[in-house]
């Protein structure tokens, strides 16, 4: 950015050391002369999105110097601006960005689904580090343009994947390479959360007052304008196709994070998806009850070829035989199925790694640690901009990861068809309607 002053001469150092390797991380105020700025010294924070989830990255971030938050709603987010008085507090994100440019060297998004891609984009290309909460984006062209954009600007990013940065995942990891259950050519993943709204779907012409502390406008951002409902927020937009992304995208970015790591699964060749009492056409406002998705991912290196089927809602993952009597099936999570044997865990390491059945897991020794552990997901991210590296979840990680959920929501619209994707050229082979939905428009004033 080269605007001078204190904050430009701290964020170009870290840009900087994110093209090539620092011969060192921290850098005593005489190395960097009169008026300079220590990388090692607090960041800058502006919070986007700080009521509901948005608590958690501010509490992420509170050891930094938290400078703006910006909200639409200010009774969601009251509890917040209380906590920071000295934060500049706005409604619009693109003001704040605006009058506070030469202040921020890093922002945290935590807003619905749909408006992720214009905010984090928008301070991408200011040259602002991004920590953006999962799914990172609301379309698979939002994801593809915002991992563009990360690596033009050279900013250190993460997805709010929590789960990456625990000690599980590195275990599992671990496991799967050291052969713990052999080759692994089966997944079922999924969650019991029921996101579904068709029993609320006649309510959409209904006319509600907007509350005085919310902007609505602002809220739909590049969504299609539509009158408010209190059926759409707090909290509530994520079984509304427009705005959220259902339990597949809500979940995915934790519970198949673990097998996307381990097993380097990349782009999938097919989706399928299948559900009952779901009209794609006269429901295409919300998601089903529950869905079982069919991804195929060809042979990556030494691992797959792999069949991974996201059970959402309803669609519940099938207990294993293998599963001591007993012992719980965590509804959020998965089983992976190896030539070998089975292994199964929680979504954020809820109930451990685990081979199946116990016994198995008694007799397997255990490989020695070869994955660095962190010390927490917004520390990890923390940490790599002031030690000019990149964050483990980052967008060229993160991004893939979350295409998987919106290419699962693509075949859901298209419920039934087997759908053939070309990752590497963004596009469908077989479906026109199928690759429509690959970038669908925006509002006018809110495009990329």
């Amino acid at each position: 950015m080269g605007k001078g002053g204190k904050t430009s001469s701290r964020r170009d150092f870290l840009r900087a050391g994110l093209g090539a390797a620092a011969a060192f991380t921290i850098v005593p105020r005489h190395v960097l002369g009169a008026g300079r700025t220590a990388p090692s010294d607090k960041l800058n924070i502006a919070c986007i999105g700080v009521g509901g989830r948005g608590g958690a990255s501010i509490g992420g971030c509170r050891g930094e110097n938290i400078v703006a938050l910006c909200d639409v709603d200010d009774r969601r987010a009251g509890g917040q601006f209380d906590k920071f008085p000295k934060a500049k507090k706005y409604s619009d994100f693109r003001k704040m960005l605006d009058e506070m440019d030469k202040q921020i060297d890093a922002v945290t998004v935590a807003t619905p689904d749909h408006t992720h891609a214009v905010a984090c984009i928008d301070a991408i290309r200011r040259g602002k580090h991004v920590f953006c909460e999962k799914p990172l984006a609301h379309s698979v062209y939002e994801i593809r343009e915002l991992m563009k954009a990360a690596r033009k600007h050279k900013v250190v990013t993460q997805l709010g994947n929590q789960g990456h940065s625990s000690n599980s995942i590195r275990m599992f990891c671990e496991w799967i390479w050291d052969g713990a259950i052999g080759n692994v050519h089966e997944v079922h993943a999924g969650c019991t959360a029921d996101h579904c709204k068709i029993s609320q779907l006649h309510k959409r012409d209904e006319k509600h007052e907007i509350p005085p502390t919310l902007d609505w406008d602002l809220w739909l951002g590049p969504a299609k304008y539509r009158q408010y409902n209190p059926m759409y927020l707090p909290g509530r937009w994520r079984g509304w196709l427009p705005f959220g992304s259902g339990t597949i995208g809500d979940w995915v970015c934790h519970v198949v994070d673990p097998v996307f790591w381990a097993l380097d699964l990349g782009a999938p060749k097919t989706i399928q998806a299948e559900a009952d009492g779901y009209d794609p056409k006269k429901h295409a406002d919300t998601f089903p009850h529950g869905s079982v998705i069919t991804f195929e991912f060809a042979a990556r290196g030494k691992h797959g070829p792999v069949k991974l089927l996201w059970h959402s809602g309803r669609k519940t993952i099938p207990r294993p035989a293998e599963l001591d009597e007993g012992r719980p099936l965590q509804k959020t999570g998965a089983i992976v199925i190896g030539d070998k044997g089975k292994i199964v865990y929680g979504s954020h390491g809820a109930g451990g790694v685990r081979i199946i059945p116990e016994a198995k897991m008694q007799a397997y020794k255990r490989p020695d640690q070869t994955l660095r552990r962190v010390r927490g997901h917004h520390n990890d991210w923390l940490d790599s901009i002031k030690n000019g590296k990149q964050a483990g979840s980052n967008f060229d990680y993160g991004g893939p990861l979350t295409e998987i959920a919106r290419l699962g929501i693509i075949a859901m619209q298209l419920l039934g068809q087997k759908l053939e994707w070309d990752g590497e050229n963004m596009r469908f082979t077989n479906s026109a309607e199928a690759n429509r939905l690959v970038n669908p428009p925006s509002r006018k004033g809110w495009e990329l």
